[in-house]
């Protein structure tokens, strides 16, 4: 992946914030970490007032292992903000996975007599 050299400023998603950095997913195999020190250049007190979980922001790749796909990386000094969501949090139903054990017998039985009927008809041919 030529695209993520050091140097590059990339865009990625932001899928975790913790007190010593954030988590931001670049594609389905690089991800990353922009550590506190690489937030700004100013004191940091709480990550949550630069990103939110879902965001879309600029990165600065400062450092990088292929073997791992893991990229070190850094939003300070570069405008970062994109203001837009790529992923939205997943809102839970209120009966949660009660719905798929409920449906799920009908799901297996409907499968398995239409599986059934096509294999007596491929018989009778």
């Amino acid at each position: 992946m030529a695209r993520y050299e050091i140097g590059n400023i990339v865009v990625g998603c932001v899928t975790g914030i913790e007190n010593y950095g954030i988590f931001v997913s670049l594609n389905e195999y690089y991800s990353g970490l922009i550590h506190i020190s690489e937030i700004s250049s100013k004191y940091v007190k709480d990550i949550n007032n630069y990103v939110e979980i879902g965001e879309t922001i600029r990165v600065k790749i400062i450092d990088k292992d292929d073997d791992t796909y893991h990229l070190k990386l850094s939003i300070k000094d570069i405008d970062y903000r994109i203001n837009k969501k790529r992923r939205g949090k997943i809102e839970e139903t209120p009966n949660g996975f009660e719905t798929l054990s409920i449906k799920l017998e009908d799901w297996i039985d409907e499968k398995y007599n239409e599986i059934k009927d096509d294999l007596d008809e491929d018989s009778k041919d």
